[in-house]
Order: structure tokens, then C-alpha cells, then sequence
């Protein structure tokens, strides 16, 4: 400290004229010795300090662990006392004026929140950003690339294995011993290496848990914990009470942490507690008044840093060759968690070292000038430091922004009116506020509107970007208030909005395309965002008014080439890409065409204002990757959506689209929406593997041709079969591999004509030909049976490649041996390789039963054996039922008519039989030495008419019935033996035969085959019925084809653009891709739904180009009836004004005449009188 203050009296009392131009290089070098030992210090301490800070984080997630069990300090922890109490203390401590302490508490609370995968990014950029501007020193030149030590990773390993042994010290002291393996990251990590592109000034955040840490528990839980304890309540109070700028700096990043990834039972805590304790109009007051101050402090710099920019030449070259810099102290994080003793000495040293370094300019500006003047060479100090740096006044806006962003996160529409409007006496219009932030931060303020360049810098444009993403979740949801509130504002925040898109952000643009890509990207949702879900034209049509419509294709088209650029010189990345942009703005363009017949007329390609091949082919690819939809909201308005078409739909193949759309059933209401919806899974599982096996070449083109394969195989067993049936048994005649010399020379041209034509012929007819050419040349080049083996063979490797195919196509490994066993499609053809295997090695006849193949290829047959089994419980019942008639039958005939169940019978001359499999040769071809001696039996005395008793026993009597009776015609009496008229059972057989004959064959028989006819036939109407919805009916909303008679939109034009059934489906798979936390309005209220399994979003009956039509014949016919209503009024008043202008005339011919009677009777009186 003396030491620094003896250069600080020193630096004071230096004389001008004993300054020098060495003296000059003296200060400088002090100066950077100074900020190389504090970096230095920085770089030894932090892993250490980090290893402390995490050990406690543990400790505060599991204090109960430092106590023995069954204690009360123990059953307290576990109830949250500690952290309770903590909470509490802080607050006190704040009251006591202890910041430092208070602060401690504020970063270790944040740490325990440690963010989960894809959280967090802007709180460590808050942290870090916000550090820097109040606590960095002057930064030094940049280092070249090659200049950097090569030894950077080693030194970052080491410091994180000095971070890790003083964590495992402090683990074992607190909880034991623990393996070295376990930690736990804390917000930001022991590296201090560099870092990726994209993540700079930013650190990177890793999940571990560990020993004593968060463990199982997800941030959502923690960050409820920590709220039921009072964590909500600190940060209030904290905020509306805070003592200085570093407690609400800290109180805010804590805020953050807290709603991070848009809890909803925070958001609801933080509403209740501001609502409830009448806190709002203080707490609302401080962001307010933060957003005033800054705006003040940025009109107070602007005027400097637009003179400085505009001094620039126009061809200066990129910075990142020569711009001398600070970017050390952007790109690597230059604050550390270190002791508050150390960070004072860091703030106190950094800032006398600042204003040291400022005195020293002053006073060498006249060296400077004089040695200018004589032509002397000096060193040209870097004036773009202090140029783009912002003050802390300003960069608190950016964490204050994005926790207005959280209150309003997952579209809160309380909290969003809340921020506009707090029912108080003095409300904040905190919307507004920040659109007036926005118009002042991007110079507007300034009368420079449209030179956005001269005040969007690499320093300002991550500020830019928060505060579009901040208004842009005011207004989603949507919150029509808000939208409205935007749109009608005296600022010129629109403006800037529409010049952020449209106009070139230039120098930024040359060296950091990123940002700048960013930035165009966060305009064009918020313009998106303020027309969401509006069923008028106002907001559109204000938006329309301050821009020219082909501004819009023209920035498409140049991010459209800009992405193929990007595409060539450094290929796919993580980062935004134009093209992505240019889409965004695509739906944009597209969403205000509807108000704007020029902005449509040239988003379509070719009708453009001036034919352009390049925009065409930009509107093209935007055209065919945009899609949209109608859906139904819970008030039963309608509202369309057009969203951008995720990749992954591109892998869903054709015959998956041919299925869904051929086999999906209909329900109850005549809709196909639900069997639709409950195939999604399948169909985005599909999407993902078939993205997946593109990567492997091979597999891809095995699986792409599946349907060739299965074609080829089905031929090969036609084939196999044909020649088993021509030529079995085999060698018999000895002459098939002989030929003329015409045919043997006609096979050769056929087989060569058949493969050169392979390719020209349909697939069908080319393979059969090939294959019949091919097969006539083998066997009568090769023989039969090795032509057999070889087509066997062929076949056998075609099936396993058609197995691959299939496992290809379908994933079928990937979804666990159950789901393997239970997918009949794949056990079939599973079996099918089998038969072939058998057919190749045991016996040609197994081939056969290949040709039931045929049945699976053909809905036809499919049709007919499901006429069969689609009713299979009534006809085996049925045929249950026959059995036991037979066997009722049979008992009758066994006790009563056993004489007469004779048969005639056809006795084999010998006993010996021929066992065609294991002999190749036919029956009765054994020669006299090798047949069997075969036994001599006598024929029983009582067939020696060649008839034979069959009813003896009752077993069978009744296979007796059941084989004949039901085989013939007539029943059994067509069998049994006919009686004469003379036997005293005539009558009973009779009687028998009848019933056998009328109940067995006429009602049970035809019962089963009418059950079989009535089922095909149905099958075949329905087959029909279906074929004919699909041409007249609309897949998702059911509506037919005639609903469309004389309206605007076709029928075609419906099912392709409106309710396309491949529309619905990509956009259930954004809702399924897209962060939540990104969603819009309607996907967040199309994802509500789908977690309720809630179709009603889905329009049923229903169509917006419909409701228009009767919308506008309502309103015709409201204003004919309107109109009538005019003229009936105008005749009433008519009329009244006549009636009282009658009136007023019989009221004066009433006066008259009383006047008239008053004179009468007056005179006779008079003369009475004179008399």
C-alpha cells in the first residue's frame, strides 16, 4: 500500500517540463508491469479460490452431513434452517453496512444454483461483462497468435489439478474420505485458457455432481428450494434497498439464477410477493430509474463515439489483424472469486493505475505535439481502448433486461401486464421504457437513424441483442396489450427495429458476422412477436408503413448468399447461420404479405418487379422448407402459423409417407387426427435413425432400394418353384443339359439383350426377364441341380441383404429385443430367411412356401384372408357349434343305426409304402430284388363285397360324420347304406338324413360362408370408401371436397397449403426439437396440449378460408340489413317530422277557431248592451 501510494504522490508532483519522450516509455512500461502482475495474481489464485467456493456450495446443499445423525442441529439442516437463517443474516448484514460479507453470501447462494445443460450462458456473461467494467484495469495490447505460449493447455491441466487437491483437502476434512474423481464445477471453471468462438467473455459451464452437492436434484428443484427458504424476498429487498451498485449487481445475477429456465413457480413467487406486500411501485421505481440513467449516460457519450467513429477511414482493414486491443480482457474472463481483502487492493490498484495513466496522457500530449511537429517518430498510443468501452451505468442494463426477460419467460401474461402496468398511484411503463432504451442505445435519439453502424459496436451489440429478446418476450404469448403498447409508442423504436433488418450494420459487419447475424435474427422474431396472433391488420400495417417491402427479399437474398458462401469456406458450424436468418425473415416478408399485395406479388418467384435468377432461387428454397398450419385455440378462434420446416423432416422417407397416408383410420367423429397423432413417435424415431444411417454409405444404399430387393426375391422363388415343378424329380430323363445350337446360341443373346435392357425396361419386367434368361442359361449350361444351388444361393444372399435393408429402414435394433420380438413385419421376414436356408440345404420343396410371399405384396389377397380372420370368433364359434351337432349325430347313428354306416372301400394290393422323400424315385418303381417282402392277410369275411363297417366304435362313427357328412352334398345319408321301406327305421332315417341335410349343411355351412363373403365383401366396400375419402375428404379437418364450391380456395389449394396432413407432422416435431424456453405463443400452447394429450388444437370441421367466406357474407348481409335498417329509420324521422307538423298545424286551426268562437260570442253581448 506505501509503495502505491508514494507512485501515486509521485505520479501527482511531476513537473511537465522534466517530462521527456523516455520518461513517456517509462510510465507505459510501469503501467503494463502493474497489469501483468495483477493478471498474474489473478491467474495463480483462481483455481484455488474456485476450490474453496465449491467445497462450501457443497456444504450448503448438504450441511446436515457436518452433524452427527439423530441430532437436533441435524433434523434442522434437513429442514432447511441453515439456508433459512443464512437468508435471513444476509439482510441483517446489509442493515450493518457489512457489503462485503453480504456479497459473499450473494455469489455463494448463486453458486449452489449450478446450471443445467443449455442454461446459464448470459448469467456468466452478465458476471463477467459487468466485473470487468467496474473492476478491470486498462487493458494491454493484444498478443498475436503466434505469439502465445504453446504451453497453455499444460499450464491449464496444472492449475486444475492445484484446484482439485485443495478441494479434495477440504472435502475429506468437512465429509471424509472421497475419491478424487468427484467434483463438482461451480459456475465458472479452473480454466483460464481460451475459449471457443461464440463463447467469449463467457465461462463455460459443466454439470458434475458430486460429494455433498446437488446430485440427483435438477435446477428447478434447487432453485424451489431456495425460494421456500426466502431467497425471493432477499433479492427484493435487496434490490429496493441496495446500498451500492455491487449489492444490486449481485442481487440481480442472484434474481437470474432463480428464474432461470423459466420456473414458473419462481415467476409465481416473485408476482405474489410484489403484488402482496404493496413493494411493486419501489421495486419497479429502481429499474426505472436505472434505464432513465442510462439513457442519459449514453446521449452524454454518443456524440464522442459517433465523431471518433466517423473519423475512420472507409478501407481501414479488419481488426482482428491490426486493431491493437483489449481482447484479453474480453475473451479470456478477467475477474476472479478471490478474497474481498485481495479483490480491494485489485479495484483500488487498477483504478489509481487508470487515472495515473490518464494524468500521463495529458501531460505528453504537448511531447506528443511537439515531437509531431519536428517529424520525430513516436509510438501511437491505441485510442481505440477507451473508444467502445462502456460505463457500469450502462452495462447494468444488460442483466436488469434479462431478468425482466425471465419474469416474462413462457409467456407469464400476468407479469407481462404487471411490467406495463402496476394498478399503483405511480405506475412504470417498463415496456415502454425499454423500447426507449432500445431507440436510444441504437443512436435515434441522435437524428442518426439508418447509421446504425456509427453506434452498434462489438462493446454494445450483446446489449442490443438483450433488449430485443427482452421486448420480444413482452410481447409473445400473446400479450395484446403489450403489442399494442409497442406499436403505438411516440419513440422511434420501430423504426430502429425495421433498420436493424434491412440495413447493413457496417464496420461490424466485416470481422464479427456473427453478431451481427444475431442481431438481425433477434429484429425479425420481435416483429414476429408483435403480430403474433392479431386477427386485425393494425400492427401489420403500421409495421408495413415505415418500410419499403422489397427491402425485405433483398436482405433474404443476401443472406441467402451469404450462407453459400459460408457453406464453401467454413462449412456447418453451431453458431447462426444466415441462411437461418434469411428464413426468419422469409416468414416475416410472408406473415406481412397478407396486408400488402406488392410484398406478395414478389415472394413469389419469377413475378418479381424485375426477374432475378439468384432471388429466385432464394425464394424457391425458403418456399419449399416453410410450412404452414391452422389450430384452434380455447376459445375457439382460429389462428394460422407459418414456422420454418425442421431438417430432420427431410430423412422421412416416401413409403413411410405412402402408409400413413393410405392405412390411417378413422374414428368415432370421421376423423383421422388421432391415429394420426398417436404414429408421431414412430415417425420422428424413424426421422432420426434414417438421419442417422446417412452417415453410413452403404447401409443408406442398401436400405434406399429395399423395394428392389424384396421384388428380386419374390421372383427368385417364382423362379426356384417353376423349375421344381418342371423338373422334379431330377434325372429321369438324362437330357437337360443338352440343347441345339440355335437355342443354346438364343439363350446367350437373350440373357445379354435382358441385362443391357435391365435399366431401360420397368423394374418389374426387366428383373422377371433377366431372371428367366438367366435361369434358362444356367440349367442348360450348368446342369439343373447346380443351377438350382446357385439361384438357391442367390436368393439366400438376396434375402440377408433385404434383412439389412429392412433393419436399415426401420431402426429395429436400436429399439430393444422386446420390440424385436413383437415386430411380426421383421419375425416374417426373418422366416422367410429361414425357408430359404432349409430349402438350400434340406429339400427343394421347402421353396414353396415362399410363394405365400404373394398374399403380403397384394391387398387384394391380404383382403381375402381377412375375410376370414377379421370375423374369425363367429365363424370358429360357428364351427364349434357344427361339431357338436356331429357328435350328436354320431351318437344317434352309433346307438341306432350302426348297421347302416357301410362304406366302400378300395384296398392297396400291397401293404409296402414308398416314402417319396427319403427315395427319389416314384411309387411302384423299386425294382423286384430290392421291394419289401411284403406279408399275405386274408380280407375279412365281411368285405368280400368291398364294403366295410365304419360305425363299430363311436370314435369312428363320428369321424365318419364329420368326413363324409360334411364333404357331401346331401349330408351323411349320401354315404349310409339305403333302406327299404319295409324296415321299421325307414321313418327314423328319414328323419335323420333331413336333419343332417337342413341344420349341418344348409344353416351351419352357410352360416360360415356367409359370415366369409359378407366380410369380403365389406372389406372391399370399405377398401373403396377409403379410396374414395382420401380424393374427396381433407385429412385433418375432414371437410369435403363440395364444402369448396365457389369459394376463394380450391379444394387442392386446402389440403396442399392449408391443412396439409406433412405440415402438421413437421410441426409437432419443431414443438419436439425447439428449446421450450424459445417457443412462441402458439407452440407453447400447442405443447400444453400435447402434454395433455389434449387434440382439440387441431381443426375439426372447421377452415380459416371457410370462416372468411361466411365472414364475409355475414358481414354483407349485416350491412344490407344495416342499410335497410338507414332507410326504415330515415322514414320513421320522415314521418315523425310530418306528424309533427300536422300536429302543429291542428293546433293552430284549434287556436284559430277558439279565437274565432271568442270574438262570436263576444259581439252579441255588445250589442245587448247598447240597447
Amino acid at each position: 500500500q506505501k509503495s502505491i501510494l508514494n507512485w501515486k504522490l509521485s505520479t501527482k508532483n511531476t513537473s511537465r517540463r522534466d517530462s521527456s519522450l523516455s520518461g513517456s516509455k517509462d510510465y507505459r512500461n510501469i503501467i503494463e508491469r502493474l497489469q501483468d502482475i495483477v493478471s498474474a495474481l489473478e491467474d495463480r489464485l483462481r483455481p484455488l479460490v474456485q476450490a474453496e467456493l465449491s467445497v462450501l456450495v457443497d456444504v450448503l446443499h448438504r450441511p446436515e452431513l457436518l452433524f452427527p445423525e439423530n441430532t437436533d442441529a441435524r433434523r434442522k439442516c434437513e429442514s432447511g434452517g441453515f439456508i433459512s437463517k443464512l437468508i435471513k443474516h444476509t439482510k441483517q448484514l446489509l442493515e450493518e453496512n457489512e457489503e462485503r460479507l453480504c456479497i459473499k453470501v450473494l455469489q455463494t447462494l448463486r453458486e449452489m444454483m449450478t446450471k443445467d445443460r443449455g442454461y446459464g450462458v448470459k448469467l456468466i456473461a452478465f458476471d463477467d461483462e459487468t466485473d470487468v467494467a467496474e473492476l478491470a484495469p486498462p487493458p494491454e495490447p493484444e498478443v498475436p497468435a503466434e505469439e502465445l505460449d504453446p504451453n497453455q493447455p499444460l499450464k491449464q491441466v496444472e492449475d486444475q489439478r492445484r484446484g482439485e487437491a485443495l478441494r479434495q483437502i477440504l472435502v475429506n476434512r468437512y465429509y471424509g474420505n472421497v475419491k478424487s474423481g468427484q467434483r463438482r464445477e461451480s459456475i465458472t471453471t479452473y480454466s483460464n485458457g481460451p475459449l471457443a468462438p461464440g463463447a467469449q467473455g463467457k465461462s463455460i459451464t459443466v454439470v458434475s455432481p458430486g460429494v455433498g452437492g446437488r446430485g440427483e436434484l435438477s435446477l428447478a428443484e434447487v432453485q424451489c428450494h431456495l425460494d421456500k427458504e426466502g431467497a425471493s424476498d432477499l433479492v427484493i429487498d435487496l434490490i429496493m434497498n441496495a446500498t451500492s451498485d455491487r449489492i444490486f449487481q449481485e442481487s440481480i445475477l442472484l434474481a437470474i439464477a432463480l428464474l432461470e429456465g423459466g420456473n414458473t413457480v419462481i415467476q409465481l413467487s416473485f408476482y405474489h410477493r410484489l403484488t402482496g406486500d404493496n413493494k411493486s411501485e419501489k421495486f419497479f421505481k429502481v429499474f426505472y430509474e436505472r434505464m432513465k440513467l442510462a439513457q442519459q449516460e449514453i446521449k452524454a457519450t454518443v456524440t464522442v463515439n459517433t465523431s471518433d467513429l466517423g473519423n475512420k477511414k472507409k478501407d481501414e482493414e479488419p481488426p482482428d489483424k491490426d486493431l491493437p486491443a483489449r481482447k484479453k480482457a474480453k475473451d479470456v474472463p478477467a475477474v476472479a472469486l478471490v478474497t474481498e481483502e485481495v479483490k480491494e487492493q485489485l479495484v483500488e490498484a487498477s483504478a489509481i493505475t487508470k487515472k495515473a495513466y490518464t494524468t500521463y496522457r495529458r501531460e505528453a500530449e504537448a511531447e506528443e505535439q511537439q515531437a509531431a511537429a519536428e517529424g520525430s517518430p513516436i509510438p501511437t498510443p491505441d485510442k481505440n481502448q477507451d473508444e467502445g468501452e462502456m460505463s457500469v451505468i450502462i452495462t447494468i442494463m444488460q442483466p436488469i433486461l434479462r431478468l425482466m426477460q425471465l419474469l416474462c419467460e413462457n409467456h407469464n401474461r400476468d407479469l407481462q401486464n404487471f411490467l406495463r402496468n402496476q394498478n399503483n398511484k405511480n405506475n412504470f411503463n417498463l415496456v415502454c421504457e425499454t423500447l426507449q432504451f432500445l431507440d436510444c442505445i441504437c443512436g435515434s435519439t441522435t437524428g442518426g437513424l439508418g447509421l446504425l453502424g456509427l453506434y452498434i459496436n462489438e462493446t454494445n451489440v450483446n446489449l442490443v441483442c438483450q433488449t430485443l429478446e427482452t421486448i420480444t418476450e413482452y410481447c409473445q404469448g400473446p400479450c395484446h396489450e403489450n403489442q399494442t403498447c409497442i406499436v403505438q409508442h411516440e419513440s422511434n423504436g420501430i423504426d430502429i427495429i425495421i433498420a436493424l433488418i434491412v440495413n447493413p450494420i457496417q464496420p461490424l459487419e466485416k470481422y464479427r458476422l456473427d453478431l451481427v447475424l444475431e442481431l438481425k435474427n433477434n429484429a425479425s422474431k420481435l416483429l414476429l412477436a408483435i403480430m403474433e396472433s392479431r386477427h386485425d391488420s393494425e400492427n401489420a400495417e403500421k409495421i408495413l408503413d415505415k418500410m419499403r417491402p422489397n427491402e425485405l427479399v433483398g436482405v433474404m437474398k443476401e443472406a441467402y448468399s451469404q450462407s453459400l458462401e459460408s457453406e464453401v469456406d467454413r462449412g456447418a458450424g453451431d453458431e447462426i447461420k444466415p441462411r437461418d436468418v434469411g428464413h426468419n425473415i422469409y416468414i416475416l416478408a410472408h406473415q406481412l404479405a397478407r396486408h400488402n399485395k406488392v410484398l406478395q406479388q414478389s415472394l413469389r418467384p419469377g413475378l418479381g418487379l424485375v426477374p432475378d435468377h439468384d432471388e429466385d432461387e432464394a425464394l424457391d428454397y425458403y418456399a419449399n422448407h416453410t410450412a404452414q398450419i391452422e389450430i384452434v385455440r380455447l376459445d375457439r378462434t382460429m389462428e394460422q402459423i407459418v414456422f420454418p420446416v425442421p431438417n430432420i423432416c427431410e430423412y422421412l422417407t416416401e413409403e413411410s409417407k405412402n402408409r400413413v397416408f393410405t392405412t390411417t383410420e378413422r374414428d368415432d367423429q370421421g376423423s383421422k387426427v388421432n391415429d394420426f397423432f398417436q404414429q408421431f413417435d414412430n415417425l420422428f424415431n424413424e426421422m432420426k435413425w434414417q438421419k442417422k444411417i446417412r452417415e453410413n454409405k452403404a447401409l443408406f444404399w442398401f436400405s434406399r432400394h429395399i423395394s428392389l430387393w424384396g421384388s428380386i426375391s419374390f421372383y427368385l422363388a417364382c423362379i426356384l418353384n417353376m423349375a421344381v415343378a418342371v423338373f422334379y424329380p431330377f434325372g429321369d430323363d438324362g437330357d437337360e443339359g443338352t440343347l441345339s445350337s440355335f437355342w443354346n446360341v438364343s439363350l446367350w443373346v437373350a440373357l445379354g439383350v435382358t441385362s443391357a435392357l435391365l435399366p431401360v425396361l420397368p423394374k418389374q419386367w426387366g428383373i422377371i426377364a433377366f431372371l428367366v434368361s438367366l435361369l434358362l442359361r444356367a440349367i442348360y449350361t450348368m446342369g439343373l441341380a447346380p443351377a438350382l444351388l446357385l439361384l438357391g444361393t442367390i436368393n439366400l444372399f438376396n434375402k440377408i441383404v433385404f434383412l439389412v435393408s429392412f433393419v436399415g429402414n426401420q431402426g429395429t435394433f436400436t429399439r430393444g429385443y422386446k420390440a424385436v420380438v413383437m415386430d411380426m413385419l421383421f419375425v416374417y421376414h426373418l422366416g422367410n430367411a429361414f425357408i430359404c436356408v432349409l430349402g438350400l440345404f434340406v429339400h427343394e420343396f421347402f421353396y414353396s412356401f415362399l410363394l405365400l410371399d404373394l398374399v403380403s405384396r397384394e391387398e387384394t389377397l391380404l383382403n381375402v384372408i381377412k375375410s376370414v380372420t377379421k370375423n374369425g370368433r363367429s365363424i370358429i364359434l360357428t364351427a364349434i357349434l357344427a361339431i357338436f351337432l356331429v357328435y350328436f349325430f354320431s351318437i344317434i347313428g352309433f346307438l341306432f343305426l350302426k348297421d347302416d354306416f357301410r362304406m366302400e372301400v378300395d384296398r392297396l394290393p400291397t401293404s409296402g409304402k414308398q416314402d417319396l422323400l427319403s427315395n427319389g424315385g416314384a411309387a411302384g418303381s423299386c425294382f423286384k430284388d430290392s421291394c419289401p417282402a411284403t406279408p399275405s392277410r386274408s380280407p375279412p369275411d365281411d368285405d368280400e363285397d368291398g364294403m366295410e363297417r365304419v360305425c363299430d366304435t363311436l370314435r369312428m362313427c363320428i369321424i365318419t360324420v364329420l368326413n363324409q357328412g360334411l364333404r357331401n352334398g346331401g349330408g351323411v345319408g349320401d354315404i349310409l347304406r339305403r333302406p327299404s321301406k319295409e324296415e321299421p327305421l325307414f321313418a327314423a332315417r328319414v328323419v335323420y338324413d333331413l336333419l343332417f341335410f337342413f341344420v349341418v349343411i344348409i344353416i351351419i355351412l352357410n352360416l360360415i360362408f356367409g359370415v366369409i363373403i359378407d366380410t369380403f365383401a365389406d372389406l372391399r366396400s370399405e377398401k373403396q370408401r377409403k379410396e374414395e375419402i382420401l380424393k374427396t375428404s381433407c385429412f385433418i379437418c375432414g371437410l369435403e371436397r363440395d364444402k369448396f364450391d365457389n369459394k376463394t380456395v380450391s379444394f387442392e389449394e386446402h389440403i396442399k397449403s392449408e391443412h396439409n396432413m406433412w405440415h402438421y407432422l413437421y410441426f409437432l416435431v419443431l414443438v419436439r426439437v425447439k428449446d421450450p424456453t424459445e417457443y412462441t405463443g402458439p407452440e407453447s400452447y400447442v405443447n400444453q396440449m400435447i402434454a395433455m394429450k389434449n387434440l382439440e388444437w387441431f381443426p375439426r370441421m372447421r377452415a380459416m378460408s371457410l370462416v372468411s367466406s361466411e365472414g364475409d357474407g355475414e358481414q354483407n348481409e349485416m350491412r344490407s340489413l344495416q342499410e335497410k335498417l338507414d332507410n326504415t329509420a330515415a322514414v320513421v324521422a320522415q314521418l315523425s317530422d310530418q306528424l309533427n307538423e300536422l300536429k302543429e298545424q291542428m293546433t293552430e286551426q284549434r287556436k284559430n277557431k277558439q279565437r274565432i268562437g271568442f270574438l262570436g260570442s263576444s259581439q252579441p253581448n255588445h250589442l245587448i248592451t247598447a240597447h
